[in-house]
């Protein structure tokens, strides 16, 4: 790895940590210069301008999430032992950074925002939707979902699991919210079996 990429990954780590806790909106190229080493205007070379790089935290965010949720997730057998372990990988994203999911203050921050930076969010939250109803889909023609289930139903409330989740766990420090989310999920994919 070139040394510019290699400080450019640096500084990726740093923000994307910072927006967990943060958001996107308490980045800053200050912030980051000083935590980092580096003066604005090298760190400012690398992303040209805020918002520039708020799309490339959410990028690097969204690519962890792959690798680290998406891609080991599909490697298991397809039906409900992919649904499974999509849903462990994806707690175990939630427990990664220290903020917890840097998409869930992102989707706080830009609900009522137009520009680059929502779009690209949205982009990568429709991506999601799309994975989460293709596996349940498939759960489906394997036979381990009924075949009236409604997928898109079914995402949507998956998601509200882990939505719930973080506000329990982050917000309110509930000690039970671990239990209760995966509960909801048993409960999820009792309704969901065939």
């Amino acid at each position: 790895m070139k040394k510019g990429e290699s400080t450019r990954r640096a500084i990726l780590d740093d923000a994307l940590a910072q927006a967990s806790v943060l958001g996107l909106d308490g980045l800053t190229i200050g912030t980051l210069a000083r935590r980092t080493g580096m003066s604005k205007s090298g760190l400012f070379a690398h992303f040209r301008s805020k918002e520039g790089l708020q799309i490339q935290v959410l990028e690097e965010a969204r690519d962890r999430f792959v690798s680290r949720v998406v891609s080991p997730a599909l490697k298991h057998p397809r039906g409900e032992p992919r649904v499974r372990a999509l849903f462990e990988r994806w707690m175990d994203w939630e427990a990664h950074l220290p903020g917890g999911c840097p998409f869930i203050p992102a989707a706080s921050e830009l609900d009522d925002q137009q520009g680059p930076v929502r779009e690209h969010l949205v982009d990568i939250q429709r991506d999601w939707v799309d994975t989460l109803r293709a596996v349940a889909r498939t759960a489906v023609r394997e036979g381990d979902f009924r075949a009236d289930l409604d997928v898109a139903q079914w995402a949507f409330e998956l998601w509200g699991l882990v939505l719930s989740y973080h506000w329990y766990a982050r917000l309110l420090e509930a000690d039970d919210a671990v239990a209760r989310v995966r509960a909801g999920f048993e409960s999820l994919l009792e309704r969901a079996r065939a």
